[in-house]
């Protein structure tokens, strides 16, 4: 009996032992900026949203804060939502407006980070909140490949799981670079100068692929899984240049924070951010 006891429990330990080095081979990143980089995970990037105005003299704030973000970091994504009397006005802000601000006016300047953390006033001195949110190892990984000609855009999205994941939504954005107009400035930066003339903005959301909100995700969001997601457009008549689109991809949760995003070139073919 003694024996058969001590069998047992040396069965019990070894299983307890398994299912405890199971957990430690996951090796779930915290998340932290610092984490080196674990295999099998992805490069991860923290998604900026700027909502901006050429007419808003205090918006150069967060211009410049983003200038800042990426002189330290390349794992930055930015997009400009231009609202109001402006060349750039987004029509189909509202969506996003009511999801950030549902009892507020929109009062520019207004930023966020990865969708839905508000980045602290004022945003040049608290580039570090931005940049804590990118990363080594990201669950989630995003490579696009895209094409122009005769007037048409086709894009794949290609994403991959590395964790389990469900209610995720993905957002496609079409943005332009270039765009040559004056803005205001009441600010310091950008030498005091107001209005800057021939100032360039770059990143200028002009139109949303899928809802603007998100499409949901119906395939399977499992670790090792992947899917794309296939889109074939006219080039908008908003574009002034075809030349300089480029593209914005993330993807959301059920609270409607980006958990990895991308961006793309037109004409580029990406591979997957994995790490080795």
């Amino acid at each position: 009996m003694k024996k058969s006891f001590y069998l047992s429990l040396f069965f019990l330990s070894a299983l307890l032992t398994s299912c405890g080095d199971t957990t430690i081979v996951e090796n779930i990143p915290d998340g932290n900026v610092d984490t080196p980089p674990i295999s099998g995970y992805f490069k991860k990037r923290v998604l900026i949203e700027d909502y901006t105005g050429t007419w808003c003299g205090n918006c150069t704030r967060v211009a410049h804060a983003i200038d800042e973000v990426k002189e330290q970091t390349d794992k930055a994504v930015t997009v400009a939502i231009h609202n109001g009397n402006d060349p750039y006005h987004f029509a189909g802000i509202a969506p996003l407006k009511n999801l950030i601000l549902p009892n507020s006016p929109l009062a520019l300047p207004v930023s966020r980070l990865n969708r839905m953390i508000v980045w602290t006033f004022p945003e040049p001195t608290n580039i570090q909140e931005a940049i804590n949110l990118s990363g080594n190892n990201s669950g989630i990984g995003i490579a696009m490949n895209s094409s122009i000609e005769n007037g048409n855009i086709n894009l794949a999205v290609n994403v991959k799981f590395a964790l389990n994941y469900t209610n995720l939504k993905l957002v496609v954005y079409l943005l332009e670079d270039k765009l040559l107009y004056f803005q205001r400035n009441y600010t310091t930066y950008y030498d005091n100068v107001n209005p800057i003339t021939n100032y360039v903005h770059n990143h200028v959301l002009r139109a949303s692929m899928t809802d603007i909100l998100g499409e949901t995700i119906s395939g399977n969001t499992s670790a090792g899984s992947s899917f794309t997601k296939n889109f074939t457009i006219p080039v908008p008549s908003n574009i002034a240049n075809a030349a300089n689109i480029n593209f914005v991809a993330f993807l959301v949760g059920e609270d409607n924070v980006a958990i990895n995003s991308r961006a793309a070139e037109a004409n580029e073919a990406q591979e997957f951010e994995e790490n080795p």
